[in-house]
This record gives C-alpha cells, structure tokens and sequence, in this order.
C-alpha cells in the first residue's frame, strides 16, 4: 500500500462555538513539520483525556470521505475540507477496509503504527455546525484512525504513507463495526480485544466488555 498525503495538519487549540469549550480540532497546512513520539511539534489538543499522547499521537482521516460527508451534509459542503475534522494527515487510496490494526507505515522519515479508531464525538457537529455528523461517521465506519509514533523524523506534505509491515488481521472496519456492535460475539470480539498493536486502552476496555458479555450469557 503506498498512499500520498493530501495535506499535512497542525493546530493551537482555540474556542469552538456555540458554548466557547477549547478543542485542537482547527488545524492549518503546513509544508513540513517534526514528528515526535508525542506528536508534531506545534500541535496542540485541548482535552488530552481524549486526544494526544502517545497512543494517540497522530490522526489520519481518508480524504475521499469528504464528498461523502458533502452529500451528506450539505449544509456543511463550504466547512467540509481535508483538516476541518481535525486530523493531522489526509491521505489518498487508504480507508477503513484497507488498513488494519497494527499496520506499521513509513512517513517521511518516520514510522507510525496504527494502533486505534477515533471514536467520533460531539466536537465534529460543533465544528461543522450540523446536527448527527458524529453518529453519521460512526454508523458508516468513516471513524478513521489514530498512530504512535514509532521512529521520529520530519514530515512533509509530500510525503506519501507506505505499508511497511502488517501484523493482524483485522481490518479496521471490521474492529470498528465489533466494538459498535450492541451484542457481539464473544469469541470474535475476544480476538479483536488481542489483536497485535492495538492501544492499550482499547484492550482493557473490549477485554472487560468481553468478561461481561460471557457472564451475561451464563446467567441466560
């Protein structure tokens, strides 16, 4: 897989309207930018409970989604651009189907791992100033994806993603529709709990769910 960039994205967290939180979700291209364990270097994210960090370090969003979201949302057509969704990278010829947990890409001069969906929030309908944009991404799997950094190096907007390495084989579509899914099976859910490369957090929380749901089905 080897899929340009269409714009490489940094921001400073800024007041979102209509109720004035902070949100790193504003992003402007830049032609080049250091990217470090912790992401890039001018980056900013205003709630680190929930963005940033190193399991979190950079977010990627497919760049075809947006005519998809246009048409959806109309209304939004003028807003809806690569980085209005607050990802650092857009990117062509790479979705949901096609990557998966664990991928390892090389970018620049660095290395990234995708390690984990973003669950879409309430951020993105403020941003966009329409109702039902966060649950629209989530109910299509257009979640797009977070990566630690593996090896720093400069990135620029130039630079294209290239699979490298591929360690499992779940397919981040389909980690995306178990994780959603109101009863999952057990066995399967298991499985993408233990997939290789996945955030820690998420492993905890799908590996409980699964604890859960087995106890559930005892007491049927």
């Amino acid at each position: 897989m080897h899929s340009p960039l269409n714009g490489l994205f940094i921001g400073q967290a800024r007041t979102l309207p209509p109720d004035g939180q902070s949100s790193g979700i504003f992003k402007q291209r830049v032609d080049e930018a250091w990217l470090g364990v912790e992401g890039f270097t001018g980056d900013e994210q205003a709630d680190r409970r929930f963005h940033g960090g190193r399991e979190k370090a950079v977010h990627l969003y497919p760049a075809e989604h947006y005519d998809a979201l246009a048409q959806a949302f109309p209304a939004a057509a003028a807003v809806l651009a690569p980085g209005c969704l607050g990802e650092n990278l857009s990117a062509y010829k790479m979705d949901e189907h096609s990557v998966h947990i664990g991928d390892v890409f090389e970018l620049g001069k660095a290395r990234i791992q995708l390690c984990s969906p973003r669950s879409p929030c309430w951020k993105i309908n403020h941003r966009l100033d329409v109702t039902g944009a966060s649950q629209w991404i989530s109910d299509q799997a257009r979640t797009g994806w977070y990566a630690r950094v593996l090896s720093e190096g400069t990135v620029r907007a130039g630079d294209s993603l290239t699979l490298v390495e591929r360690i499992s084989d779940i397919p981040l579509h389909a980690f995306w529709r178990l994780a959603t899914c109101h009863r999952p099976p057990v066995a399967e859910l298991r499985t993408a709990a233990n997939a290789p490369g996945l955030d820690p957090a998420w492993q905890q929380k799908l590996s409980a769910r699964c604890d859960w749901l087995a106890k559930l089905a005892l007491q049927a």
